[in-house]
């Protein structure tokens, strides 16, 4: 209660001073995001500068908050349209960026006046407890309640209880299409409000008139990035026929050059996949890929050593 009769933008001055806290850290905890997920160092650090954006972001818009005013039928009288808060956000969020996500929540939730819960991967919890603790310095020196920024920890069994929960007013899920199914059947089952930000099938299509020095570096990144684990990752490519050996060709002289090893180490291009479980899954879509007749024109196997 307290926080939400607190103005909008004096919210919005809490949350500039967590973006700035982010932005003191900023490579510390990209650090520790691609030493606990694995993704190269630009990319850990490039995710906590997302939250150090949105952080920005969600300051401006404590100042614009407006409603409207809306004519009425009845003789000296006006409607105003006020937004409320609504109370507890529920944020649920997954290994691939266990940073960014839950910012993005975090700070437009604030600054409208409601308290978050935060469930991060139970893969990447360091991170969890890094970033929590830095929201917690700029809520302690302001004297604010620890509890507008909560963490917990745990497997499936600790989401699904936000997930059911009726005074997790609005929840905030990140991850597959197969769970994300699930937690909005339960969610709409008690009425309660529901984000999704779920997995993709992405596909570039690429035409007769396409510029293929442009088309090899963004299929490269879309496909490489965070060893292929976003959402956004690029899965296939629809090309036309005209072009297909020649699309091969470059594709495959440029992942002969990407550098795959230590996620610290400058100059790799590419960390490990997160798990043994994701190894064994990316093994068994390459031994489905070559049942249904397709050909592995470069790599194809599990690195030996290290990963």
């Amino acid at each position: 209660k307290q926080w939400a009769m607190t103005p909008a933008p004096v919210r919005g001055e809490i949350v500039r001073q967590i973006g700035d806290n982010l932005r003191a850290k900023l490579e510390p905890l990209g650090k520790l995001v691609s030493l606990e997920m694995g993704k190269i160092l630009p990319e850990g650090i490039g995710e906590v500068q997302e939250a150090v954006d949105i952080a920005d972001y969600a300051t401006g818009l404590s100042r614009m908050l407006n409603g409207k005013v809306i004519p009425s039928e009845r003789p000296l009288h006006t409607m105003l349209e006020n937004w409320h808060p609504l109370g507890v956000v529920g944020v649920i969020t997954a290994f691939n960026f266990p940073v960014a996500p839950y910012f993005w929540n975090f700070t437009i939730a604030s600054i409208c006046g409601n308290a978050c819960l935060w469930k991060g991967a139970p893969t990447t919890p360091l991170t969890g407890v890094a970033c929590t603790r830095l929201i917690a310095e700029v809520l302690e020196a302001n004297k604010l309640p620890g509890g507008l920024s909560g963490l917990v920890t745990g497997g499936a069994d600790v989401g699904e209880a936000m997930v059911i929960d009726p005074r997790v007013n609005l929840l905030s899920f990140t991850g597959s299409c197969h769970i994300g199914k699930q937690v909005g059947t339960k969610v709409q089952q008690r009425m309660g409000k529901l984000i999704l930000e779920l997995g993709g099938n992405n596909a570039i299509s690429v035409m007769e008139d396409a510029d293929l020095g442009m088309l090899v570096p963004a299929v490269c990144f879309a496909s490489v990035g965070t060893a292929g684990q976003r959402c956004t990752t690029t899965r296939r490519l629809i090309v036309h026929k005209s072009l297909v050996d020649e699309v091969v060709r470059r594709l495959v002289s440029a992942y002969k050059q990407v550098k795959i090893g230590d996620p610290l180490v400058k100059g790799n291009l590419c960390g490990p996949l997160h798990t043994v479980s994701a190894v064994e899954s990316y093994k068994a879509a390459i031994a489905e890929a070559k049942k249904l007749g397709g050909k592995i024109e470069t790599g194809g196997n599990v690195l030996s050593g290290r990963y």
